[in-house]
């Protein structure tokens, strides 16, 4: 099941977390890459900006619907319409971005983040995305219709077993993708 990007191009659902570190300047392209992520980590120097209606065009790489569903529609509103830019700290406050750090540290912290949700089951990891990404595309019904499946696929594999015995003796499990 694929979707068709904004040029027409079908694309294939990516199965794992997106995770990115942006610093300095990140305008226009750069926002809507930030949009199709999971994750977003910026240092402190990160300043964004949707500027295309100070040239003449608007958003067409998805920040038209996906800015509202991440960030709320009168915020997206304000920097979408405007062109305005804004720091680090006000798209940590908004929601663009989940974490702020120090100059430079950026990237260390989103390898971080993407080294713990390595340690996690990945078919659970995938089941989560799935589910997160329907209930975005399609809204909470199609997700909520989606859980037993999901969840009924995940109690029959390996890996939902190493977590119940891992969780039940205290010890940290080891998945397999199985």
């Amino acid at each position: 099941a694929g979707a068709i990007d904004p040029w027409g191009v079908k694309t294939t659902p990516i199965s794992k977390p997106v995770i990115m570190a942006v610093s300095g300047t990140c305008l226009t392209l750069v926002v809507e890459l930030i949009l199709a992520t999971d994750v977003a980590v910026a240092d402190s120097t990160a300043r964004f900006g949707q500027m295309e209606v100070s040239r003449g065009i608007l958003p067409f790489g998805g920040a038209t619907t996906r800015f509202p569903t991440r960030v709320g529609w009168g915020n997206a509103m304000q920097y979408l319409l405007t062109g305005d830019m804004f720091d680090a700290a006000q798209a940590h406050r908004i929601g663009l971005i989940q974490e702020i750090t120090v100059p430079g540290a950026h990237v260390e912290r989103a390898m971080e983040i993407a080294s713990r949700i390595a340690t996690q089951a990945p078919l659970a990891v995938q089941a989560t995305l799935r589910n997160a990404r329907l209930a975005s595309r399609s809204g909470e019904s199609a997700a909520l219709a989606g859980l037993p499946t999901e969840l009924g696929t995940l109690l029959g594999t390996a890996d939902f077993a190493a977590g119940v015995a891992a969780f039940s003796t205290r010890e940290t499990p080891h998945f397999e993708g199985r």
